[in-house]
């Protein structure tokens, strides 16, 4: 990958090329810092609603609080993604990490000191959030120069195997037990955390992680550069649509899915406890799929593995428009998390193969701007759509939707993947 593989002496990043034979110890210690980062996130998405409504009991405001933490990708995904490639990406990551410790202790202590809002909060979760955008661009860009590049799906399936169990997993029940012991210990945890990040990011030695630049350039031209690679380069592109489509369908579904699933009077009649188990199927295929992309990859090959994957997304959404069973769907989610993780692994690693390594951070933040982009009008649809014609229909039309993607693969062949790799490593 050129900024990576290239042996030129020059390259102000020649000293933090990947480290030979496996993963090596800088990956770990990349490792370490998201699984910290990420602990710290999954106590934020909970403690901070539990904390809001103590200032508060208007549904709209409470709310505010996860839209001002979600905005920042909406509005700031792109530069960050310029950001990220024109500066050294460690050290964008020690500063996105800084922030968001010195914001939630700063809040912490406010709270202690009853001179906390509901508008505090708000300044803080969109600091947090515009944090967010640089260090998850940082650390999804920085990994071609800490691993070989046929160790990447290897090394991306690990990352997202323990960023989902700490943010998923063991982040939510924890955020609790700190919201009991008073809001203000529940705010000083991820500040703690996100400290304790830093610490380990400081460890993560051997060279600059700055890429070179031809020449001088605005941010709007960076910007634009980046969207023109991406949009130029047809398999990528055909991925990204993918998972744009992908994630509309998906929040559609489980924008609704509460209330098809938890009451008395509810379609499959849980209890919120249970909804709870319910969700953690899907997030317990997405961990074991993570670790296990690489032996799906080796078995059907990407371009299968991919195409099975979109069988597996429609599966997940259409399902509860067939089974009210718990136990059935349950077992849909889990199978298609599994298949959904091997997804994930499969594309971010095959991202960073092909995109020179100057247009990285601009590219991942691209995607990411148009994951994040579709969820809320997904949402948003699935209510529209649970207004006019019920609940089941939400799941039945969405599940024909991602059927559509099918159509993508025909773009996405193993030949135009291989040929995709060819040119990255001529160029």
């Amino acid at each position: 990958m050129t900024g990576v593989d290239e042996p030129l002496r020059t390259d102000p990043v020649a000293d933090s090329r990947p480290e030979p034979g496996g993963l090596g110890g800088r990956f770990w210690r990349l490792w370490s810092a998201s699984a910290v980062s990420n602990l710290a996130d999954g106590i934020v998405k909970i403690a901070l609603p539990l904390v809001a409504i103590g200032y508060t009991t208007s549904p709209v405001l409470v709310a505010g609080v996860a839209a001002a933490f979600s905005l920042p990708w909406l509005l700031f995904a792109l530069p960050a993604g310029a950001l990220v490639d024109r500066l050294d990406r460690r050290r964008v990551m020690l500063a996105a990490n800084t922030l968001r410790a010195t914001l939630f202790g700063a809040l912490a202590v406010a709270v202690a000191l009853d001179a906390g809002s509901i508008w505090l909060l708000y300044v803080v979760a969109f600091g947090v959030g515009v944090a967010e955008t640089l260090y998850d661009t940082s650390a999804q860009s920085i990994l071609p120069q800490l691993v070989p590049r046929e160790s990447l799906p290897r090394a991306n399936g690990q990352l997202s195997a323990v960023e989902l169990a700490a943010n998923q997993f063991i982040g939510p029940p924890l955020a609790g037990f700190l919201v009991a012991a008073g809001a203000a210990v529940a705010l000083a945890g991820p500040a703690g955390l996100w400290a304790v990040a830093v610490a380990v990011l400081l460890l993560l030695v051997g060279g600059r992680f700055r890429v070179p630049r031809d020449a001088p350039s605005t941010l709007r031209a960076d910007i634009t550069e980046g969207l023109g690679f991406l949009w130029r380069h047809r398999l990528l592109r055909t991925l990204a649509t993918m998972v744009g489509v992908g994630n509309f369908t998906t929040n559609a579904m489980f924008a609704v899915l509460v209330l098809y699933a938890v009451g008395p009077d509810s379609a499959i009649g849980l209890t919120e406890p249970g909804y709870g188990i319910f969700l953690t199927t899907v997030a317990a295929g997405i961990v074991l799929g993570s670790l296990a992309a690489g032996w799906i990859e080796g078995r059907l090959g990407r371009a299968r593995a991919l195409g099975v994957s979109v069988l597996a997304m429609a599966a997940v959404v259409g399902a509860p428009a067939l089974s009210t069973n718990p136990f059935v769907l349950g077992a849909v989610f889990f199978g298609g998390g599994i298949l959904l993780a091997a997804w994930n692994v499969i594309t971010i690693s095959l991202r960073q193969r092909i995109t020179p390594d100057r247009l990285l951070g601009r590219v991942n933040s691209s995607y990411r701007l148009l994951a994040w982009g579709s969820m809320p009008v997904g949402a948003l649809a699935g209510g529209l759509l649970a207004e006019l014609f019920g609940l089941r229909a939400v799941f039945a039309i969405m599940g024909l939707v991602v059927l559509t993607l099918l159509f993508g693969m025909r773009q996405v062949t193993d030949a135009n993947i291989d040929a995709a790799e060819r040119d990255a490593v001529a160029g």
